[in-house]
């Protein structure tokens, strides 16, 4: 059974000002994401909340700014789940790579990096709310995909490169260890954005921890196949 990360905001929201600012941006998400930006009224938002409209403008100062705001909540949701996954993957404020003890050790911590990544993606009902939202954002860039992507796609996936190369010796930054990281993480958010399809065709009435624990395993055998065929190639 795989142990689901703690994605609690580590920030305390406590005052009434705080709770009712947190309520509009997780509102905003959820919204954002299944009915699209355009397609999401500020009255709609404000009603998810159960809060009041005019707070939409206090806090965020209109529609836009509440989108950044969920933009930013993403990134600080999953930075908090990067750094559980590959903590001991990068230097303390290096912004590179810490070197892994042995190759061994590093390819240990991609398994680790996979699982609680895959706990949570696949598991957390956030989850779920924070790809609708990216997906949108992917098909239609704005503003809030930049935020997106500087503050968790592009270094998440640097970092992932750099474990890969600790573990293979292949460059991080070739062609190939890019598309073979995207390729991992690619395997992992198919079951969160096929999961009705998934459901169905396993016989499964929820993806909770169990069934993700499944999937990681079937994802795991597949990064084992990978690993032994690059190191294979190398000998």
């Amino acid at each position: 059974m795989i142990k689901l990360p703690d994605t609690k905001n580590p920030r305390r929201e406590s005052s009434p000002a705080d709770l009712t600012r947190a309520a509009l941006v997780r509102a905003a998400l959820k919204l954002f994401g299944r009915q699209g930006f355009d397609g999401t009224s500020t009255r709609e938002i404000a009603a998810e909340a159960q809060a009041n409209i005019g707070s939409i403008a206090y806090h965020f100062g209109g529609k836009e700014g509440l989108r950044a705001a969920a933009a930013d909540y993403i990134v600080e949701t999953i930075q908090t789940i990067a750094g559980q996954a590959l903590g001991g993957a990068q230097a303390p404020g290096s912004g590179q790579a810490a070197p892994a003890s042995d190759p061994e050790a590093a390819r240990a911590q991609l398994f680790a990096a996979l699982e609680r990544m895959g706990g949570f993606i696949l598991a957390q009902p956030q989850a779920g709310e924070i790809v609708q939202f990216v997906l949108r954002e992917l098909a239609h860039p704005t503003a809030a995909l930049d935020r997106i992507y500087n503050g968790v796609f592009e270094p998440t996936h640097r970092r992932l490169c750099q474990l890969w190369e600790q573990a293979t010796g292949e460059p991080a930054e070739s062609e190939r260890t890019r598309l073979t990281v995207f390729t991992l993480i690619g395997q992992v958010i198919y079951f969160r954005i096929g999961r009705e399809a998934v459901m169905r065709r396993m016989g499964w009435h929820d993806i909770g921890a169990a069934e993700a624990a499944k999937v990681v395993s079937a994802v795991s055998d597949n990064l084992s196949a990978i690993l032994a065929s690059r190191m294979g190639s190398r000998k």
